[in-house]
């Protein structure tokens, strides 16, 4: 039986993963060179598999005529700005809604830090919603996603069973996360990860063409 859903955050709920990544390709091209995005995908969802930082690279790159500490603050605040005007993706809220009308519990399981996730689900106004939000900062240093401890951690403090959640997630190292932890997994490629070949137990294009009923019935099938 279906007691518990958990959301990934970063690109599930709000895409931030595109405008990081548009910004980054932005600034190298300014400076005559090309992002290495399959270094920088190795990183979306999670860090278990690469220490690939953007910054420290162009400054290699540019043989240190870019400084890493200015490039990093502009795409910060450039890609922050973006964000910050960007809505809760579809669907996300319906199926939050549905669950807990349904008695089910709901959860956040992110690879990003406590400052990052729920200072954007306190502006987003959905930080109340969910039963508890486990972050980077909850497991040990190095064991985020593509590791399952975050959620290992989320079914411990739901009190819930592998076979008894549902996560959605929208990367690679997400999806193999909650695999490696036993939970049915629904892939939601974003902009960014729809060119990574995400694949899930189910794949959709948007939650926005789930149901709270549509996935209780794909999991009684699994």
């Amino acid at each position: 039986m279906l007691k518990a859903l958990i959301f990934d955050f970063d690109g599930l709920i709000l895409d931030t993963e595109t405008p990081e990544v548009t910004v980054w390709q932005n600034i190298y091209k300014e400076y005559g060179f090309e992002l290495p995005v399959h270094e920088w995908e190795k990183t979306v969802g999670g860090y278990g598999i690469s220490t690939f930082n953007a910054a420290e690279h162009l400054t290699l790159l540019s043989a240190g005529k870019v400084d890493s500490a200015s490039s990093n603050l502009r795409y910060r605040q450039e890609s922050d700005a973006i964000i910050h005007a960007s809505d809760i993706l579809p669907g996300v809220m319906n199926l939050i809604h549905s669950a807990k009308s349904s008695g089910l519990k709901v959860a956040i399981g992110s690879s990003s830090p406590h400052s990052w996730v729920d200072s954007h689900t306190k502006r987003l106004g959905i930080y109340d919603l969910f039963d508890f939000i486990i972050c980077q900062d909850d497991v040990e240093k190095g064991k985020t996603k593509p590791h399952p401890d975050i959620y290992l951690k989320v079914l411990e403090q739901l009190e819930v069973k592998s076979h008894e959640a549902i996560v959605f997630e929208d990367s690679p190292n997400g999806v193999l996360a909650s695999r490696r932890a036993g939970i049915f997994v629904v892939a939601v490629p974003n902009g960014l990860t729809k060119q990574m070949n995400v694949q899930g137990d189910l794949t959709v294009s948007s939650l926005a063409e789930l149901t709270l009923q549509d996935l209780m019935a794909k999991l009684a099938n699994a």
